[in-house]
């Protein structure tokens, strides 16, 4: 029952920011995902895989998991590098 904590990234749809800086503890899958015969939708009977905690620190999060014995790796964030351009750019 490993789980791996990350910050939650920015939307892709959105310009805004909210929300990213929770740090999420989520559980990783214990088995695989099949096929439903009658209806083909996927699923599988690992619960744990439903389960998303959201925490505002990412020592809150390890605490959590070093509390309760889960196994969690730490996902860095990755740098956010923005690309400064000015409009005139556009027509060089």
């Amino acid at each position: 029952m490993a789980a791996r904590i990350y910050q939650r990234p920015k939307n892709a749809m959105q310009s805004g920011k909210a929300l990213t800086d929770q740090w999420i503890l989520e559980f990783e899958q214990s088995e695989a995902r099949v096929a439903d015969p009658l209806m083909g939708w996927t699923g599988s009977g690992d619960t744990q895989a439903q389960v998303v905690l959201h925490f505002a620190t990412r020592e809150e999060a390890q605490a959590y998991a070093a509390k309760y014995g889960i196994p969690a790796r730490v996902h860095a964030t990755p740098p956010k590098a923005l690309k400064l351009q000015a409009y005139a750019d556009n027509f060089r």
